[in-house]
């Protein structure tokens, strides 16, 4: 008697392993059942339900959002150029300012942004930095300080080094075109928009065997608000960049119709 309950407890154990054992194989074989039609993944759960669910290849770009805060961007370094009344030569009333167009350079850069992203593909900001125009003049001159009009005096000095210069508080608004992201990471990038810019101060900074180094600092009647407009063009972190200034670079009555020009390479254009 106690060998036929054995014996049938064991057939029935083995049957019922049997059948669990057929039950988890079905299921499984359910569960990994998968129909994907049109980036779309058709899910049999079960046996019985289809649930679906969306392919990674679908997911949506970023959500818009504000962006901005502290930044060391858009380091613009280049050359600058004097434009007389629509002419790069200077007439014989701006001859004074000829210049070394090799050492005649600008730099500038940015220190913080905001702004507003509506896509991986497009944004504006507006941004706030700094720009140096150092002009280095050919003549041995003394562009001199505190005077009603921009006036110089012609110096006995041979100065190894003349240089003229403004500086400016910037604040460019941005308007950024970038294209998607290449296998390396890296998006070509357009940038353009106008700017408007606050005279810091002027600067003469002279070198010479005789007097060794000389700074004076002054108006020099350069515009105390300027306003001019900047387009940038480059791929990963780096680009090139043009500025042109649409009011004179003086606010004086002889120099009328004598503006500035830059151009040069960009770093960390993001």
């Amino acid at each position: 008697m106690k060998r036929l309950i054995y014996t049938a407890l064991l057939v029935s154990g083995l049957a019922g392993a049997t059948t669990t054992s057929a039950f988890a194989q079905q299921d499984t074989v359910a569960k990994d059942t998968v129909i994907k039609k049109k980036n779309k993944y058709m899910v049999r759960i079960g046996g019985g339900t289809l649930v679906t669910k969306m392919d990674d290849s679908t997911k949506k770009a970023p959500k818009s959002k504000f962006v901005g805060g502290i930044t060391f961007t858009r380091v613009d370094l280049g050359f600058s150029r004097l434009i007389d009344n629509g002419d790069f030569n200077l007439s014989p009333t701006n001859d004074f300012l000829d210049y070394k167009g090799g050492k005649t350079s600008t730099f500038s850069f940015d220190v913080l942004q905001f702004g507003y992203r509506f896509s991986s593909n497009f944004k504006i900001y507006v941004a706030g930095g700094f720009d140096w125009t150092l002009i280095r003049l050919r003549d041995n001159i003394t562009i001199q300080k505190n005077q009603p009009t921009l006036t110089y005096t012609n110096d006995n000095v041979a100065y190894s080094k003349n240089r003229f210069s403004s500086s400016y508080v910037h604040i460019p608004l941005n308007f950024e075109f970038r294209t998607a992201e290449s296998k390396k990471g890296k998006r070509f990038y357009f940038v353009l928009g106008p700017e408007v810019s606050f005279l810091l101060n002027g600067k003469v900074k002279q070198i010479s065997d005789e007097f060794g180094k000389v700074k004076q600092y002054d108006n020099y009647h350069f515009q105390s608000v300027r306003y001019g407009g900047t387009v940038r063009f480059g791929y990963g972190g780096l680009g090139l960049f043009t500025k042109y200034y649409f009011n004179d670079m003086f606010a004086t009555p002889a120099q009328a119709g004598l503006k500035n020009m830059s151009f040069g390479v960009t770093f960390g254009l993001n």
